[in-house]
């Protein structure tokens, strides 16, 4: 199809100033801005967005899947009408599209609405990866940095337990997406999204066909250069002033309870054995974490120690809580319950069912418990939405850390069961989020989605007791996407990996896990180092734990204050001081702390060498061993230590003024 009619020409040139692309047909200009423009590309059914010399591409979005691809459209007449920041259409019987420019100082936004004009359209836009390094979206199994190495299934894009579903997202989940070129996505919260990725090609968004023609609705900001777009998204995507948690908690290692027990007595005597031990091998004060079955036949204990106080007991048949009062304890809860409890027959007999995430029998029938199974048992789950049940869970036994877990994946939908409006997709993560800052700030929560801001620790996926990407590879790609979500506060996969629950045996793998997670904000252990029974593993625990305390936790301290005003991540990737050299965006294996530590440890087993890549943000660095100090913008070689030595793998930025 030509360029249209001369009175369609003219009426473009009126609402757009836009001259006829005589000698390039097959593009035609639809908004133009100060530094950029949005181009419709006929050929591809493609909008593109580049810069008004045309010498950069930011980004191309594919909607040909709307209408018939094999049908030319021409997709360049305006129905907004004199307006040079609007532009209208509606496709041929299928949808309607308004895509208005903002122009900002350093960025230019072009948001974009879809609307079905019939029901059951799915509209999908389809974003290039060719020449763009992408990051951003949710947690996945296998973290890559950038995600351009990712496959998913188009699915719902909502966070799920990885556990159950392998292959779904879970974790850390925003709608936002991050590309080299100097371009940010952002998907509007509100409306139900899947979201597929097809491995180096392309990652697309869809709309869930409905009968309420659900929009797909989003805004491309585009940028000089990755950072800025970056920062520019964030200001859109965080309203809220930003919270700290408790600080005092990066300074305390958190080391793994495992024996299983079957009375609170007993509970208690491990804890003070464990505590004991750490005492005597000189580890310093820690953190001991429980399980959600310890947690709660300590909780089953206090509540028998204050009922017998109640009814005036003896003082020989009360408990002696001082010893265990004086550790440090992190408690696990969940908001599901076992339907073979007392407490949910009782909700059952008392009228209480709505305190469960419920469904009527029929339109005004009796509410029924929707059930689902959790850690192998039969559930309900806390109905987080109703004022009485919705409170501070019952049962925290005692001051200190809490593990808030369980909120993944939608109960209702995973059952194919309509959810109420009020839980919809992830809003009862973002719900229990809430009830964690009620809690306290020393909250630790397992998925985090529109709550970065909250003063909350999230806990990372856990690992593989490996050296491959499903471990100790998996690291650094899963600390970088956190962080670029804004989930800075970060309690990492115990030392050596967990995810199989076995403790760790393999000495090099343990030591080298050790090494990063010196530099992160918490040291957790799963394997204590004595398992390993060579005096070196005890050595090098207490001197990374010192490390820590001493180099580490100061750094976050300070940069922490600089996230909380600006929302610029404490841990960073390369490009954060070199956003346009293409080397640094996919470098995977490196991370900052703010802007002048820069930590390259070892991931390969036996390696006695690692190339290091300084970027050159107008910085020299200094090798923290050899004091030596180097430019930026190149690799370095490095020979390292044996690794039965204390390693410190960071170089120090140091400015050229």
């Amino acid at each position: 199809m030509g360029h249209g009619t001369e009175g369609d020409e003219r009426d473009l040139e009126r609402s757009y100033s836009l001259s006829r692309v005589v000698d390039q047909p097959n593009k035609n200009w639809i908004l133009r801005g100060t530094f950029s423009g949005l181009i419709w590309e006929r050929r591809t059914h493609s909008l593109v967005i580049q810069t008004l010399a045309e010498d950069k591409t930011y980004v191309e979005i594919d909607v040909g899947n709307v209408g018939n691809p094999d049908i030319e459209v021409p997709f360049v007449r305006n129905l907004c009408w004199l307006n040079k920041t609007e532009f209208c259409y509606t496709w041929d019987s299928v949808a309607e599209v308004k895509i208005s420019l903002e122009v900002n100082e350093e960025t230019e936004c072009y948001s974009m609405t879809w609307v079905p004009v019939h029901c059951h359209v799915e509209l999908k836009d389809c974003f290039s990866m060719t020449n763009v390094s992408w990051y951003g979206g949710a947690s996945v199994r296998g973290q890559t940095w950038p995600i351009n190495d990712q496959n998913a299934t188009m699915q719902p894009f909502v966070v799920s337990d990885l556990k159950n579903n392998p292959f779904g997202f879970g974790s850390a989940l925003e709608r936002y997406f991050l590309g080299s070129s100097g371009v940010a996505v952002l998907v509007s919260p509100d409306i139900p999204l899947q979201l597929g990725l097809d491995s180096r090609q392309q990652f697309c968004l869809q709309s869930l066909p409905s009968m309420e023609r659900e929009p797909l609705q989003y805004t491309v900001c585009v940028a000089n250069n990755v950072k800025a777009a970056h920062q520019e998204a964030v200001q859109q995507l965080y309203q809220h002033s930003r919270e700290l948690p408790n600080m005092n908690a990066l300074w305390l290692p958190f080391w793994k309870l495992l024996t299983n027990m079957d009375s609170g007595p007993k509970v208690e005597r491990e804890l003070r054995t464990f505590s004991n031990r750490l005492k005597r091998h000189q580890l310093g004060e820690g953190v001991i974490s429980l399980n959600e079955h310890s947690t709660t036949l300590l909780s089953d204990m206090d509540h028998d120690y204050l009922n017998s106080r109640k009814r005036g007991m003896s003082k020989r048949l009360t408990r002696d809580l001082p010893l265990v009062k004086l550790l440090n304890i992190s408690i696990t809860l969940s908001p599901f319950l076992g339907v073979d409890t007392t407490q949910f027959h009782t909700s059952l007999m008392d009228g209480t069912e709505a305190f469960w995430l419920s469904l009527p029998s029929a339109p005004q029938g009796q509410l029924i418990p929707v059930m689902s199974q959790w850690r192998g048992k039969f559930c309900v789950k806390l109905n987080i939405t109703n004022p009485g049940a919705g409170g501070v869970p019952a049962g925290t036994p005692r001051d200190g850390v809490c593990g808030a877990g369980g909120a993944e994946g939608n109960l209702f939908e995973e059952q194919a069961l309509r959810p109420p409006q009020a839980l919809g997709g992830d809003k009862y993560i973002s719900l229990l989020a809430d009830m964690a800052t009620r809690i306290g700030d020393s909250t630790i929560v397992t998925a985090g989605t529109r709550s970065s801001h909250k003063p909350l620790f999230v806990r990372m996926s856990p690992l593989q007791s490996d050296w491959s990407p499903m471990g100790l590879k998996g690291i650094i790609p899963s600390l970088l996407h956190h962080t670029l979500l804004g989930y800075n506060f970060l309690i990492p996969d115990a030392v050596g990996g967990s995810l199989s629950g076995d403790l760790v045996t393999d000495e090099e793998l343990f030591i080298r896990w050790l090494e990063i997670t010196a530099f992160l904000p918490v040291i957790s252990f799963h394997t204590p180092p004595w398992v390993c029974g060579e005096d070196r593993v005890l050595n090098l625990t207490r001197a990374y734990i010192a490390k820590h305390q001493r180099d580490v936790v100061p750094l976050i301290e300070k940069y922490a204050d600089e996230w909380q005003m600006t929302g610029n991540p404490i841990y960073r990737p390369m490009w954060w001081l070199s956003p346009s050299d293409p080397v640094t965006f996919t470098i995977d294996d490196q991370f900052l702390i703010g802007d002048e530590v820069l930590v390259a440890p070892v991931l390969e087993k036996g390696a006695v060498q690692r190339d290091i890549y300084l970027p050159d943000g107008g910085f020299q660095w200094q090798d923290s061993r050899m004091l030596r100090c180097s430019t930026g913008g190149r690799s370095y070689r490095t020979t390292l230590c044996p690794w039965r030595t204390w390693l410190s793998s960071y170089a120090e930025a140091e400015s050229h003024d």
